[in-house]
């Protein structure tokens, strides 16, 4: 509806008959109890109450307003004509206490009060019907939308005004209204920012003539929705100090114990989520007990719980259904996981790791799927899904095997097997379970913690749409000065280097230089990025997960200096247990672990000379990587007592095959 539709004048009988009935109403109103309502309660001058008049039913059917019958039980309302003498155009009926607040008539959609201050500098912008009168009688150039929501209607019709200001409520809901208003405007709006829990009603009650004073303070103290969320963020800046790796570690290390570097590198993925297309995908393989979901469920705690989906076993069907929305224009389901953390406490359907795919390469923004599902007739019926933005996502699997098309695009991590992680993680589960409350009322109260959890919303709210690097050239220093001999996977090396630089921006970003919503990294994040980098890079390389590479360096190679020969796998196996203390299956031995050990190029595997039965394994020249660092699980051995673990370990035909162990 244009403004010519509220400006529209009533019909001429309506006209008249308004003429005669409105005086009478009013002076009525000043015999009711509404009148101590309106100059005392709500503050308005005389002068100001009298243009609103106590309804007597014709003055509710001239202006053609509907009233439910519960109103009319109440017998008293207010009716606000818009208007004058010969030219009244609508009215407003409200019934204190009631809601809906407000009733007008029925071909008109909800007007916008004040169009004649439109065209006035700084012309004010309030949600309720007194707040728009508590200005107007002080002469503030005001309009009503009676609510914190502008419809497209009256969104035109503020487009009209040179500068106006919103000055809604001063709470959550009307902050939040201001900025969702002002986002949606097409002009250039102001906020003027109320005091807490106020309105400009209850600022006249309070204040009586230091009202106008104070309105005229707070206009000018109106800023723009992009100078507020600046000085807003700058005001939360000075609270989050810079923070990096050995600060991350010590945090997170409340609740993780040891763990540095997988802590970190769980943390960053998690907050990669809020990056525009710098995710990182994790996975953590390691045998069963070990911890592999601890670390991520834990500091999945830290994040804001609708950013977080956690998934045991789903079928592919089921994901899709279970987090997609219909779309009835694009006639499939949006699976719209922008911004968001997907943890899998097992190894995905291989299906749907399938379907996933192209999401983890980050090959598009949104990919269109085709999946068959069973129709009520039990047929089979396609279907299509839209898979939406880049998630930071972390597999977990007790799988040590890994495809190699997942190996390229995660970062491969182990948890840490150490007695001293052990001891420790012993002590805080004790802490733990044996008083639930209390351990729950230490963790929340720990202030640091509470500061990242706040600073990670903080971060979101952010609304970072890029990262960008300052030191293009600091970064080929390290990189190409490590990496002598380039190979092809260098290329997704540095990927994923550059994806751990903007994250260490992304959680400094207060103390970074900006471009509007862009960050800019600075040398201090590509330092961090780096050595964190140098601790994982050896198992990353050979796309080993961080177990398996400490296996071979902690057993055959320990082993094969020893014997200075090949290896059985029973010597192997008796070699795990004395450093592990733990059985390991001969199965996974021959099916998991050698075979990956070998395609990485690490041993070979031959008859041995003496007895062709036998298999022996030799450790080879490894392959050339870049650091002397290692992996993200450290110290994996155990220290225990040595039992005879050569009557353990009675070697078979084949090498050893161990049946039952007890000890």
């Amino acid at each position: 509806m244009s403004s010519s539709n509220y400006s529209t004048s009533l019909d001429e009988t309506a006209q008249e008959a308004l003429d005669l009935l409105i005086p009478p109403a009013r002076e009525r109103l000043r015999q009711s109890r509404l009148w101590n309502y309106l100059t005392q309660k709500r503050g308005l001058k005389e002068n100001t109450a009298s243009h609103f008049c106590l309804d007597t039913g014709p003055i509710v059917r001239n202006f053609n307003i509907s009233v439910p019958p519960s109103w009319k039980e109440k017998g008293e309302w207010l009716i606000y004509p818009v208007g004058q003498p010969g030219k009244w155009q609508y009215g407003i009926a409200h019934l204190p206490g009631l809601k809906p607040k407000y009733y007008f008539p029925e071909d008109l959609s909800k007007p916008l009060l004040g169009l004649e201050n439109l065209y006035h500098e700084s012309c004010l912008v309030v949600e309720g019907l007194f707040d728009y009168l508590s200005l107007i009688q002080e002469s503030f150039p005001a309009v009503c939308p009676l609510g914190d929501h502008l419809s497209e209607e009256q969104a035109r019709e503020l487009s009209h005004s040179p500068s106006p200001i919103l000055m809604l409520d001063g709470d959550k809901a009307g902050r939040e209204a201001a900025e969702r208003e002002a986002e949606k405007l097409s002009i250039k709006v102001r906020i003027a920012r109320l005091p807490e829990g106020e309105d400009p009603n209850s600022l006249l009650v309070k204040l009586g003539d230091r009202f106008r004073a104070e309105v005229e303070a707070i206009v000018a103290g109106a800023r723009t929705l992009s100078d507020l969320r600046r000085e807003e963020m700058a005001c939360r800046g000075a609270r989050f100090k810079p923070l990096y790796s050995e600060d991350l570690a010590k945090m997170l290390g409340l609740t993780i114990k040891k763990d540095q570097t997988n802590k970190v590198v769980t943390f960053l993925g998690q907050l990669s989520a809020y990056s525009d297309d710098s995710q990182i995908n994790e996975s953590f393989n390691a045998p069963s007990a070990t911890g592999k979901t601890y670390i991520p469920l834990e500091i999945s705690a830290l994040f804001p719980p609708e950013d977080v989906i956690v998934m045991g076993y789903c079928s592919p069907t089921a994901f899709f259904h279970d987090i997609g929305v219909f779309d009835k224009e694009k006639g499939g389901y949006i699976v719209d996981l922008s911004r968001k953390v997907l943890i899998f406490l097992d190894q995905p359907h291989t299906l749907l790791l399938q379907h996933l795919r192209p999401l983890l390469s980050h090959d598009k923004k949104e990919i269109r799927l085709k999946i068959t599902d069973k129709s009520q007739k039990a047929g089979l019926r396609t279907k299509n899904i839209y898979l939406r933005g880049y998630p930071a996502v972390i597999f977990c699997t007790a799988g040590l095997k890994i495809d190699e098309q997942e190996a390229t695009r995660f970062l491969l991590l182990s948890p840490e097997i150490s007695q001293e992680k052990i001891r420790e993680a012993i002590y805080l589960r004790i802490k733990k379970e044996t008083d639930p409350k209390a351990y729950s009322d230490w963790l929340e109260g720990d202030p640091e913690r509470k500061l990242l959890k706040e600073r990670i919303l903080a971060i979101k709210e952010a609304q970072i749409k890029d990262i960008k690097i300052g030191c293009p050239e600091r970064i080929e220093e390290e990189f190409f000065g490590k990496n002598k001999a380039l190979k092809p996977r260098h290329a997704r090396d540095i990927a994923r280097i550059l994806s751990l630089i903007k994250c260490f921006a992304l959680l400094n970003w207060w103390h970074r230089d900006r471009d509007g919503s862009t960050v800019v990294a600075n040398e201090d994040d590509v330092k961090e990025a780096f050595k964190i980098w140098d601790e994982i890079a050896e198992s990353q390389e050979l796309n080993l997960p961080p177990y398996i590479y400490n296996f071979y360096k902690d057993i055959i190679l320990a082993a094969w200096k020893e014997e200075k020969a090949g290896l059985s796998r029973g010597e192997i196996l008796k070699k795990h247990f004395e450093v592990y203390s733990r059985v390991l299956p001969d199965w996974q031995l021959r099916q998991e672990i050698l075979p990956m050990l070998e395609t990485a190029g690490l041993i070979s595997q031959e008859p041995d000379p003496a007895d062709k039965r036998k298999i022996l394994v030799y450790p080879t020249t490894p392959l050339t990587i870049s650091q002397s660092k290692n992996y993200s699980e450290s110290h994996g051995g155990v220290k225990s007592e040595k039992a005879p673990v050569e009557k353990l370990f009675e070697e078979t035909g084949d090498g050893g095959d161990l049946t039952e162990v007890v000890v």
